[in-house]
């Protein structure tokens, strides 16, 4: 692979930290409105109009066959479908700071998953850096206080079962962007979340004999403003620059990118919403960063070296 392929995928790895990272500031501008089944809701219908305004202009071109779609659901089932909807309904019983802490073993499992599936086999340093960026991670989210008092071990598993389904999507999607095309994936996981996410939020609110109270969100400009981030940057774009980074990196490499969003996060709560940034925040920072880079720099080593005896 050449050298100009691998830039363009840290780049994309990197846009992808940067938007999820300012995601959560428009998640909890939205949650203000809507239940956290709604907002998927209003997020996935946002990134399908977006996605179909494109393909209806003729600025996307879709390259499938029913065969190819079958082939690609199956990993839409992953991710968006159970990854979001066990982590909804996780966070009902599991608090935030118990959530980072499980969702930071998502590189871990992928790299298992990646070495057993795709025979993507990691140096000890990459998996000495990883448990560094880990551990970077678990400490800022221990440090902030977790909180155990209205914890259920049904919270924890589905919780868990989010960070299985995270690690198996970025496993899966290696194998299947380098076989189709990363905007054909992108509209099959985007239509997907749409439609199952719309079910939820619909069947939820004739049950609870509120459907009309379904529109009444979009006459707030913050939260139009936050759904559409959340949907055109923060789903659409997203899952197009995950896909396109796993089409060219290992997926552990690219995995370990999702750490780096917490510090991204951070620095949106410090200058959005003033929050206060602590001695732990930084060195937390420091262990993410260091572990980020020991994970990625030896792939590059690799690649010059090789580059060297060809020309050799």
């Amino acid at each position: 692979m050449n050298h100009s392929a691998v830039r363009k995928a840290y780049i994309a790895a990197i846009l992808n930290t940067l938007i999820i990272g300012f995601s959560f500031v428009f998640v909890k501008i939205a949650l203000q409105s809507v239940n956290s089944l709604d907002m998927l809701a209003y997020r996935f219908t946002a990134s399908f109009a977006a996605i179909m305004i494109l393909v209806l202009l003729g600025k996307v071109k879709l390259n499938l066959c029913w065969k190819e779609v079958a082939t690609i659901v199956p990993l839409a089932v992953l991710y968006p479908g159970l990854f979001f909807a066990f982590q909804t309904f996780g966070l009902v019983t599991v608090s935030a700071s118990e959530a980072g802490i499980i969702q930071a073993a998502v590189p871990i499992f992928t790299m298992i998953f990646a070495s057993y599936w795709l025979k993507e086999h990691s140096t000890w340093q990459q998996k000495i850096a990883l448990l560094l960026s880990v551990s970077g991670l678990v400490y800022i989210f221990a440090m902030k206080g977790v909180n155990v008092g209205n914890t259920s071990l049904s919270g924890i598993l589905l919780v868990f079962l989010s960070v299985l389904s995270l690690a198996g999507y970025n496993v899966a999607a290696r194998k299947r962007t380098r076989k189709y095309g990363v905007m054909d994936v992108t509209f099959i996981m985007t239509s997907f979340g749409f439609v199952v996410f719309n079910s939820m939020a619909i069947f939820q609110h004739i049950a609870a004999g509120t459907t009309w109270n379904v529109l009444q969100p979009l006459t707030d400009p913050m939260f139009l403003l936050s759904i559409l981030y959340l949907g055109v940057l923060s789903s659409l774009m997203t899952a197009y620059l995950t896909n396109y980074a796993l089409s060219k990196l290992e997926a552990v490499k690219v995995s370990v990118f999702t750490q780096l969003g917490t510090l991204v996060t951070m620095g949106a709560g410090v200058i959005i919403l003033h929050e206060s940034l602590q001695l732990y925040h930084l060195i937390g920072a420091g262990l993410i960063i260091v572990g980020v880079l020991g994970v990625n720099i030896p792939l590059r080593q690799r690649e010059r070296a090789g580059t060297i005896k060809k020309q050799a």
